[in-house]
């Protein structure tokens, strides 16, 4: 008997991830068809992981007066589709069809305004801290989920310094690209 996948994409949804609506996302332009995934890394307060600060940023729900790093942030309205966190959890914040608002200004290949046609993955992290195998483990099995359900992002991969170079860092110098890539090619060949 086959073992069925850990993850699908259903009607948009990544099911086998926990759903956590974010307020934050619009429509795709009629003509957008989803063609780049987006690796980002994002802890809050920088460098510091857990406390579900990611989860109540990404839903507006953010104490800012929580912690001083908090006023510095308040009043963005962020999200991306799926945040991965430490743990190996993945979350899905907005589905799929919709436009999330990872990437801000930005551009792939010389077409602008990457959120239009990408979806956004955070791994919790930063630029100064190496990630855990489990993250690595499951952006591979989600990445090869997605590419699966979206074919046109079989060899479109990029960092969010990637594609604003110069505004953004991340996912930084500790995303072991060769890692993550390695491991998709091994899901993709089993």
């Amino acid at each position: 008997m086959q073992e069925r996948p850990l993850f699908q994409v259903i009607d948009g949804a990544l099911s086998g991830a926990t759903q956590i609506p974010s307020p934050n996302f619009n429509q795709r332009p009629d003509d957008a068809a989803i063609q780049l995934v987006v690796i980002h890394n994002i802890s809050l307060p920088p460098s510091q992981f857990g406390g579900g600060y990611i989860q109540q940023f990404f839903q507006n729900k953010l104490d800012w007066s929580e912690h001083p790093y908090f006023q510095t942030i308040e009043g963005m309205q962020v999200s991306a589709h799926l945040l991965i966190l430490r743990t190996g959890e993945v979350i899905q914040f907005v589905n799929f069809k919709d436009r999330a608002w990872h990437a801000g200004r930005s551009s792939y290949l010389g077409k602008k305004e990457c959120n239009d046609y990408s979806i956004g993955i955070e791994l919790e992290g930063s630029d100064d801290l190496p990630f855990e195998e489990i993250q690595y483990e499951k952006l591979a099995e989600v990445v090869a989920t997605l590419q699966l359900a979206y074919p046109k992002i079989q060899q479109h991969l990029a960092g969010h310094s990637d594609i604003a170079p110069g505004r953004k860092t991340d996912p930084g110098r500790f995303f072991d690209w060769i890692k993550f890539r390695t491991r998709l090619q091994q899901l993709k060949n089993q």
